[in-house]
């Protein structure tokens, strides 16, 4: 597996604004057969959020909270797979979304600061980092899959390529350029052989 700052591929279209989809793409198979995760670790995985803003520089995740990450990354794929091919998601991960969303409370708290007055905001425990975390990303999945881009989820239809896109428009096929000119690359090889073939017979 690869790391992070190997990762093969740009942010595929739509992981700049959905945390979750980045989330779901942060593992897999890419196209050429490299696999790659991440989150392979627990300072992986700090850097991939910090990255997308998700926690601050403060922060500190442990392996356990990396593998819940991992966790609800797995379900998220179960509910975007679902969805892109016309299935039905497991219950399971329906569930996992679900308490995702409501581990912390939604309610923003009243708070007195002596510099600002009165202030709404939601507290951040240290020890609720992960939750927090996985309540925010688990609120933009739910957005994604039911909002108005839901039809426009897709997956990359590169053999290997393991990585869901937002479609920029309604014929684009690939989640990165790299992909597609892989894709043309490996017809004009096969159309070529196909036309030897011919010939030599």
């Amino acid at each position: 597996m690869i790391t992070m700052s190997e990762t093969p591929l740009a942010a595929a279209p739509g992981a700049q604004e959905h945390p979750s989809l980045a989330l779901v793409n942060s593992a897999g198979d890419a196209a050429g057969g490299k696999g790659y995760d991440e989150m392979s670790t627990p300072e992986a995985a700090e850097a991939w959020l910090m990255a997308r803003d998700l926690i601050g520089p403060e922060a500190v995740l442990h392996e356990y909270c990396r593998g819940r990450l991992v966790a609800l990354r797995a379900d998220l794929r179960d509910l975007f797979t679902a969805h892109t091919t016309g299935d039905v998601p497991t219950t399971s991960a329906v569930h996992a979304l679900n308490t995702a969303l409501t581990c912390v409370p939604g309610a923003l708290l009243l708070r007195f600061d002596p510099q600002a007055g009165f202030i709404r905001r939601a507290d951040h425990p240290v020890t609720q980092v992960v939750e927090h975390v996985m309540a925010m990303i688990a609120d933009d999945a739910a957005s994604l899959l039911s909002g108005d881009q839901a039809s426009q989820l897709a997956s990359c239809e590169a053999t290997s390529c393991q990585r869901f896109f937002v479609r920029t428009h309604a014929r684009r096929q690939w989640c990165s350029t790299r992909c597609g000119d892989r894709v043309r690359a490996a017809r004009a090889y096969s159309r070529k052989r196909s036309s030897h073939s011919t010939q030599v017979v």
